[in-house]
């Protein structure tokens, strides 16, 4: 009675606490990792967000010196409504809650179901409504612009004299970004899944590419001819450097200055770059290229379905949000020329 008690004056403060901190050993906790990963094949990121927001419930339900075992029969839908309102009061998006109360929601359906709690306090909480945000999409000038600045910015910086390192990387990583940007567009792959691809996954004779998505499902990408031929070019690039430097033929397709996998962090530093030398917002992230490869698509009549199918999205209602894009285009560009709009 008195923890609760003592819980409910913590508030949103206790989120600061380690999240998750210790909850992984909590044997309850590290059957249900188990159960994710045997029966929903579910990734390590996955995994991550679970624990985390099973451990913000612990920290605000218990306080973050409490250590596991949990008394997980104590939580009631008390708790359950103060641990929602404290993400509202903190003024988290209703997306982002939304998410949390499902982690806790799935974590008690599965102590119900082992017998280990009577009750789920999550079962009739109403879920918070998320704001519906359309995607930011580039027009395709503003997508062509994009893809030149790499090729434009390396020849700018030749014209100026600057000096870039003489083991020829500038002139690679040129190349390979280029390579990068016309492959996210071309495929609306992830980009995730694009720092994850490898020779092996590649064909360019054929002209797609095996990449692992969400859940560890795999699909096919078609390859563009321009996006192919920009591959193509990086890979050579890449392959007589990593010669030069005696080193043998990495797995990787994109690499680093030090020869090693390019990360998604890299990707978003780049093209923040690239995103300013073309005169568009570099606040952007790589995901509007994925954005406007389905949007683009659509406009020029593409199935939603077959649309579904190369995003990799595993509903159709994730996919239908870039038919309200494209609709609200044309009441845009209605709007400019109709006389009468």
């Amino acid at each position: 009675m008195g923890t609760q008690a003592q819980s409910g004056r913590r508030g949103p403060a206790r989120q600061s606490a380690p999240a998750g901190a210790g909850v992984a050993d909590d044997p309850a906790v590290a059957q249900f990792v188990r159960h994710l990963r045997a029966e929903r094949n579910a990734s390590e990121h996955t995994l991550s967000a679970y624990l985390s927001d099973i451990g913000q419930f612990c920290a605000q339900m218990w306080g973050a010196e409490v250590r596991p075992p949990f008394p997980w029969k104590s939580p009631d839908r008390f708790a359950a409504r103060r641990f929602l309102a404290s993400f509202q009061k903190a003024g988290l998006a209703p997306a982002t809650a939304s998410r949390k109360m499902s982690s806790l929601r799935s974590f008690f359906r599965f102590l119900v179901r082992e017998e280990l709690v009577r009750s789920n306090p999550f079962s009739s909480l109403q879920q918070p409504k998320p704001r519906r945000r359309l995607p930011n999409v580039l027009s395709r000038e503003e997508m062509l612009r994009l893809l030149e600045a790499p090729a434009r910015l390396r020849r700018e910086a030749r014209e100026t004299g600057r000096r870039e390192g003489a083991d020829g990387f500038a002139d690679y990583a040129a190349l390979r970004d280029t390579a990068i940007l016309e492959v996210l567009y071309s495929t609306g792959m992830r980009i995730a899944e694009l720092c994850g691809l490898t020779d092996a996954r590649l064909d360019l004779l054929s002209g797609t590419a095996l990449v692992r998505g969400k859940g560890k499902k795999e699909r096919l990408c078609p390859i563009g001819r321009p996006a192919a031929l920009a591959l193509q070019a990086a890979l050579d690039a890449r392959d007589r450097r990593q010669a030069g430097q005696g080193r043998g033929r990495p797995a990787a397709v994109f690499l680093n200055r030090a020869g090693g996998p390019l990360t998604p962090r890299s990707v978003e530093r780049s093209l923040k770059k690239y995103l300013a030398g073309a005169g568009l917002d570099p606040g952007l992230t790589p995901h509007v290229l994925r954005h406007s490869f389905a949007t683009h698509l659509l406009d020029a009549g593409a199935d939603l379905r077959s649309v579904q199918e190369l995003l990799g999205h595993a509903s159709l209602s994730t996919t239908q949000i870039y038919t309200h894009v494209s609709v609200e285009r044309l009441k845009e560009e209605y709007g400019k020329a109709h006389p009468r709009a």
